[in-house]
């Protein structure tokens, strides 16, 4: 995958102060080598799907960047992000739990990847409002390249309850 990408990365935080762990990390995205933000949404607080009764609400985004790295060596830089934010490494922590920070790599061109390492499109975005609300606000026509369909349309079919 030579030249420039297009790729969109979902954040999250619901530890700290969360609109500085959001700004933080889109800081570092933006001075990555090879990465330029494109477009971000605004930061949008969701309640904590999945976690302990009293977690604390999630603040959300999502940006677009151009970039040049694969997809992989993406997907290595989120991780260094998160772990310099403070989040231990995957294999140290219990899923679902609260974070300062987290970022998934959502959708990268039309790649469709399935590997221990990387799945992309991300396997829940399509089943979570808050990811596709802040997408949307940014990208309404970006496609689902496993689902054949825009993300306007991946919320507009999502349940009120999701």
């Amino acid at each position: 995958m030579n030249g420039q990408h297009e790729a969109y990365i979902a954040l999250g935080s619901n530890l700290g102060t969360r609109e500085a762990n959001l700004a933080g990390a889109i800081e570092r995205l933006a001075r990555l080598e090879g990465c330029r933000i494109a477009a971000q949404s605004p930061f949008t607080s969701y309640a904590a799907e999945g976690c302990h009764p009293d977690a604390p609400e999630y603040l959300n985004a999502v940006i677009a960047v151009q970039t040049s790295l694969s997809p992989f060596a993406l997907r290595r830089q989120l991780e260094r992000i998160e772990e310099e934010m403070g989040r231990p490494a995957a294999a140290d922590r219990p899923v679902n739990a609260d974070r300062a920070i987290d970022l998934d790599l959502l959708l990268y061109d039309q790649a469709v990847i399935a590997t221990a390492e990387l799945i992309v499109p991300h396997p829940r975005m399509h089943r979570r409002r808050f990811v596709l609300e802040p997408l949307a606000a940014i990208a309404p026509e970006a496609f689902h390249p496993v689902l054949g369909r825009p993300v306007r349309e991946l919320l507009e079919r999502l349940p009120d309850h999701a």
